[in-house]
């Protein structure tokens, strides 16, 4: 989608700093990360898919002003002309596949049975701990690319709790500092889509994978 080069003016200009924070993040798993911006109602929120965790990652700010925007961009191009509360967004670019795919805007529930932030940061620590551990215990002729994305895939697929939030989200979540101790979160599900959401952004992922799908984009509530 094209859209003329503008501005963006952030209420608060600490905003701007966790923005920054976050797309560093995408970058250090992909270096070549778009995100998608859509802002509206006086918020702005940008969405990325760090290949690692096969997850929409999902970090929102409030906005000084109401403007309507939607366009994918270069997430390094617009970490680059993050400098404080206002902000030019970067000329847009062709989306990737996962960037026509994102959670519906409203429809959202919360579920029960999500296991307490600590509970879930063990989990984590748990599963990456039996990672290496299967990854070490390989033996040569088997220690390829093939065989750790199989154990990878086998570990991080498994439900979080008595929910069926893949444990990859929450390992998502700790990794861009969304999941820290003591802040409230909340499992929210709309359709296919379940959503690992706390006061630092959220991390949605679809139950039947998001691969090969095709949907109208709808800006999601957050």
């Amino acid at each position: 989608m094209s859209v003329p080069v503008q501005s963006l003016h952030l209420a608060d200009a600490r905003e701007a700093d966790d923005l920054a924070a976050f797309l560093a993040r995408l970058i250090h798993y992909d270096r070549a990360a778009a995100v998608r911006l859509q802002a509206g109602s006086g918020a702005l929120a940008v969405f990325g898919r760090p290949p690692s965790f096969e997850v929409l990652a999902i970090r929102t700010a409030r906005l000084a002003e109401v403007v309507e925007l939607d366009v994918t961009v270069s997430a390094g191009e617009l970490l680059e002309s993050l400098g404080g509360a206002e902000f030019t967004v970067p000329g847009a670019v062709t989306g990737p596949p996962w960037a026509g795919v994102l959670p519906p805007r409203g429809g959202w529930r919360e579920l029960a049975g999500l296991p307490e932030v600590q509970a879930m940061r063990g989990a984590v620590a748990v599963a990456v701990a039996e990672f290496r551990a299967r990854d070490e215990a390989l033996p040569s002729e088997r220690r390829t690319r093939a065989e750790r994305d199989r154990i990878g895939r086998e570990i991080w697929s498994r439900s979080v709790g008595g929910t069926g939030l893949p444990l990859r989200a929450v390992h998502a979540a700790q990794a861009f500092g969304f999941l820290r101790p003591g802040v409230p979160v909340a499992l929210l599900s709309a359709g296919t889509w379940l959503r690992l959401r706390t006061p630092f952004g959220s991390v949605a992922v679809r139950t039947n994978g998001m691969g090969g799908l095709s949907v109208t984009p709808v800006r999601p509530t957050h």
